[in-house]
């Protein structure tokens, strides 16, 4: 009997040995890269910044059959406790944070785990600070894009005024409005500008309440264009400027579908080609961290939307010296400013 005992006992440990063991190897021997991103304020569904950066992930899911897990945390420190969960996982090889917003907590996080590899979007770099050696800071030049939508939006004014709405008040997001504005008056010296804010936190970017009453407020002070970088606030811009039945110009992604017709273009980044290209380099074992990687109109980086959906807006003697402004930025003959 005492013997029978014991091979049952020994029949259930063993079980409950190999149960263990398949439950590791599922969720660390698939041979499939694991990737972990937590997106920028907003989240999944912005149809501009955070949007992109998940078609970086379904890209790499399609093209280098990884796999990903995303997180979509509310403020403050929700932030840097998904980056932590995703880092003492031992499934998850590469951690992205989406968003300017990120740069502190994912620093912090970096050091503290030197073992995982960490990118971010939009990293604010401090040339006194050193980037810790496995994380990549992906920045892109929209000052280059900002002014090239901006040059178009001073060649198209009909009344001579423009617009700019801005989510959160900050140096990234005054970038983009100072050389919008640059690049309206390098084409028309005499056109106005007018400026709003949305808020000076990160909620700012989730509020196209406010972003329409913004946007209603400027096209009725005779705005006829208003450029928005403001996340999932800029979709009360395109609200208003269907209302109003004025324009607006869309940013980060091609925006066009969120108001056929009102959309005059976007400035676009190629936050999903760095998001891709992050994640294949740690595939292939090149990555390499402690460094700043840009993106530019030079490398196509940043650009303006011209598709068969928009192009009817944008007359060919527009596009023609918007593509000379081009060439004089990537020459070094044009200086944007940047603040």
């Amino acid at each position: 009997m005492k013997t029978t005992i014991n091979l049952i006992l020994s029949f259930i440990l063993a079980l409950t040995i190999t149960s263990c063991g398949k439950k590791e190897n599922t969720e660390n021997n698939t041979g499939k890269l694991k990737v972990g991103l937590v997106f920028d304020v907003g989240g999944r569904g912005d149809k501009s910044f955070n949007d992109a950066a998940y078609r970086g992930l379904e890209k790499a899911k399609q093209e280098l059959g990884i796999e990903f897990e995303y997180i979509e945390p509310g403020p403050g420190a929700d932030r840097e406790a998904a980056l932590r969960q995703f880092s003492s996982r031992k499934d998850i090889a590469v951690i992205f944070g989406i968003g300017f917003i990120f740069t502190d907590e994912i620093t912090k996080i970096a050091q503290e785990f030197p073992d995982k590899k960490y990118a971010c979007v939009d990293y604010t770099v401090d040339p006194s600070k050193t980037i810790p050696p496995n994380l990549v800071a992906l920045e892109f030049k929209e000052e280059e894009g900002s002014f090239l939508v901006g040059a178009i939006a001073g060649l198209l004014t009909k009344s001579n005024k423009v617009g700019f709405v801005g989510g959160m008040d900050s140096p990234l997001i005054k970038k983009f409005q100072v050389s919008y504005e640059a690049g309206v008056k390098h084409v028309n010296p005499g056109g106005q500008i007018l400026v709003g804010y949305a808020g000076v936190t990160g909620d700012a970017f989730k509020n196209p309440g406010r972003g329409k009453e913004l946007a209603l407020g400027q096209y009725n002070d005779g705005v006829d264009i208003i450029y928005h970088a403001s996340g999932v606030t800029g979709l009360g811009v395109f609200e208003a400027a269907r209302e109003m039945k004025k324009f607006a110009i869309g940013v980060d992604s091609d925006q066009n579908d969120e108001a056929p017709g009102y959309i005059i273009t976007s400035m676009v980044k190629v936050v999903d080609v760095s998001v891709f290209e992050v994640i294949k380099e740690v595939k292939e074992g090149t990555f390499k961290g402690g460094r700043v990687e840009t993106f530019g109109l030079k490398t196509k980086g940043v650009d303006y939307a011209y598709t068969d959906k928009n192009k009817h807006m944008i007359p060919d003697e527009v596009k023609a010296k918007v593509e000379v402004i081009r060439q004089d930025i990537i020459d070094g003959k044009i200086t944007i400013p940047t603040k």
